[in-house]
């Protein structure tokens, strides 16, 4: 399961009605990288794939998650917070057994073997 803050939600509401393809929906992911060995991906879609992906309806929202990637994101916490003038999604992952001090990256305890490359 996956949770959307109010306060994210309502910000990716309102980022999606700004786009101008039909049928675009919140797609979580991650890649291989980053300082702790994972980055998140979080970005909108509209290409789906019946045999490779989940699809849940988290706070009105549409979201789509890779079967491959549910694993590392169950459980996982998006929310926004305003920060000034500016403001930023955060991400909380209770499958994260390390993060990088730049709090995009994560490193689970089934891949804590990856060795963690130092921020730049």
């Amino acid at each position: 399961m996956i949770e959307i803050t109010e306060a994210a939600a309502s910000r990716i509401k309102d980022m999606l009605e700004q786009q101008e393809t039909p049928g675009m929906f919140l797609r979580l992911g991650v890649a291989s990288g980053g300082c702790s060995g994972f980055s998140y991906a979080m970005g909108f879609d509209n290409e789906e794939s019946d045999a490779n992906d989940v699809y849940m309806s988290v706070a009105d929202i549409k979201v789509v998650v890779s079967k491959d990637d549910l694993k590392y994101l169950n459980g996982l916490q998006v929310d926004f917070e305003e920060s000034g003038m500016s403001g930023g999604f955060t991400i909380f992952n209770p499958n994260a057994v390390a993060t990088c001090g730049c709090g995009s990256s994560f490193r689970t305890r089934e891949e804590d073997e990856v060795l963690a490359q130092p921020c730049d």
